[in-house]
């Protein structure tokens, strides 16, 4: 069991973290509106500071959320080598596995997402596993430095509804370019301001990455709440 410090919330409207085999458990300290089983991104554990804050301010907003590492992560918190990720058709069989052990200890509707590869990966699945909702943080519309491969082909067709929380700056996908891609219209795209992939603002622009990070929070909470 562990728990952190994250700004502006009150860690009596959740439970500590409880690390079970599969990865880590946020919950809410009174009954959970949903679930969340959540990714991480390629070069990030389940509990870099990007997900622990994100896990806890879902946490104390009512939804329950699961995180697990990817096969090449857990190797590198063994040996702490670094490893690229698995490939493609690993990652998502993983995902499978996961989702099928965490649905079952999941009480009412579950939702997938991810950061970054994680929801990337998420996305590809969402209609295959028939989930209400999937939720982006900071989606890699295109690889780095390659705006001219956009991965966006099943985005078009996407039948499970979506919200994708991004930056209006992030270098795998701004707000310009994003703006220009067909996407399907049960995606949904929630836009911070001045925000990179990392959702992060610049400093000019007078807000900051815990305010950002709440307005994510919320939008996932208002996106689940609907759906």
């Amino acid at each position: 069991m562990e728990k952190g410090p994250v700004s502006g919330i009150d860690q009596r409207q959740c439970r500590q973290v409880e690390r079970v085999a599969e990865g880590l458990w946020n919950r809410p300290a009174g009954e959970a509106r949903a679930a969340l089983l959540l990714a991480h991104g390629a070069g990030a554990p389940m509990d870099s500071p990007f997900m622990n804050a994100i896990a806890e301010r879902l946490a104390v907003r009512g939804i329950a959320v699961f995180r697990f590492e990817f096969a090449y992560m857990a190797a590198r918190r063994e040996d702490g080598k670094r490893r690229p990720p698995n490939p493609q058709a690993q990652l998502l069989e993983q995902w499978r596995s996961i989702y099928g052990l965490v649905r079952q200890q999941a009480a009412g509707p579950l939702a997938i997402g991810g950061k970054s590869m994680g929801g990337r990966m998420a996305s590809l699945l969402a209609d295959e596993l028939e989930q209400a909702a999937l939720i982006c943080l900071g989606y890699p519309f295109h690889p780095a430095g390659k705006p001219e491969k956009p991965r966006v082909a099943h985005l078009e067709t996407l039948k499970t509804r979506a919200l994708i929380v991004q930056g209006e700056r992030d270098a795998l996908g701004n707000r310009q370019q994003v703006e220009g891609y067909r996407l399907a219209d049960s995606v949904q795209l929630h836009w911070l301001a001045a925000a990179d992939h990392d959702l992060k603002p610049l400093k000019s622009s007078g807000l900051t990455h815990d305010q950002h990070l709440d307005a994510a929070a919320e939008a996932v909470v208002r996106f689940l709440t609907e759906v």
